[in-house]
């Protein structure tokens, strides 16, 4: 899906910070100042969605997974919308302490909210106490809402896409220490050198924010359904070979 300038302007996405917050190291992506806030420059935010759709459609045609980061109120909503939409996990609540670097612990903690579902399926749950339920209960709500949407993320994930870099700077520090790709819709108030695939954007408007992971997910979507294909063909032949087998023993018989 190409990226057309007049979109992402009628989105919003050419709206900067107030220059007094910018961070220098955006300048390559400032277009001009107007009445004291930077005006993103949307040619490069476009050629920059094109570069990281491509690297993501890459990941995801490879079988790994991206895991999607945006704990800010206009985010939330859309991220897990467009996430889920595509199969990929998502961090839209608190991002626990460790998520990437102590990867193991919080599998332990998935596997925990999987064993509160057993107890309740196989009838151990009601041989519990009124208040032994009542505390696993909230203690399954509580893993369920910040980790619900990783539960199928069974290992580190090939990528990070952040929404916002400045708040959730400890995600991207633990990204950083494993060598995890970042991919990230920066603002001209955050530092673009942290990011490995930067798409300069406002990411304080919620249409903004609908609008790149529009095409982002897009490209992710189109990754997948080429994994799809490729899988197909791989087992063509093996389907074919295994119906020749059949036929050859049925004549045999």
């Amino acid at each position: 899906m190409a990226v057309e300038v007049k979109e992402l302007l009628e989105a919003g996405v050419h709206f900067g910070h107030l220059t007094r917050k910018w961070d220098p190291n955006m300048a390559p992506y400032v277009y001009m100042e107007r009445n004291g806030i930077h005006i993103i420059n949307l040619y490069k935010t476009a050629a920059k969605i094109d570069e990281a759709g491509a690297a993501l459609a890459k990941i995801a045609a490879s079988g790994r997974k991206i895991l999607f980061v945006a704990t800010k109120k206009q985010a939330k909503d859309i991220v897990a919308e467009k996430a889920g939409a595509i199969n990929m996990p998502y961090i839209t609540e608190r991002w626990p302490g460790g998520m990437l670097t102590n990867f193991v612990t919080i599998r332990k903690a998935v596997k925990k909210m999987a064993s509160i579902d057993r107890m309740k399926k196989d009838g151990t749950f009601n041989t519990l106490s009124k208040k032994e339920r009542l505390q696993v209960d909230r203690l399954r709500a509580k893993l369920e809402k910040n980790l619900g949407s990783i539960s199928d993320m069974t290992r580190l994930p090939g990528a990070l896409f952040v929404v916002d870099i400045k708040r959730e700077h400890i995600a991207i520090k633990e990204a950083q220490k494993l060598n995890i790709p970042i991919f990230a819709m920066v603002d001209t108030n955050s530092d673009p050198r942290q990011v490995d695939y930067v798409i300069p954007a406002n990411d304080d408007a919620s249409k903004s924010i609908d609008k790149i992971l529009t095409h982002v997910t897009a490209s992710i979507s189109a990754g997948l359904a080429e994994r799809k294909a490729e899988k197909a063909e791989g087992d063509a032949p093996k389907a074919k070979k295994a119906a020749a087998k059949t036929v050859a023993a049925n004549e045999e018989e």
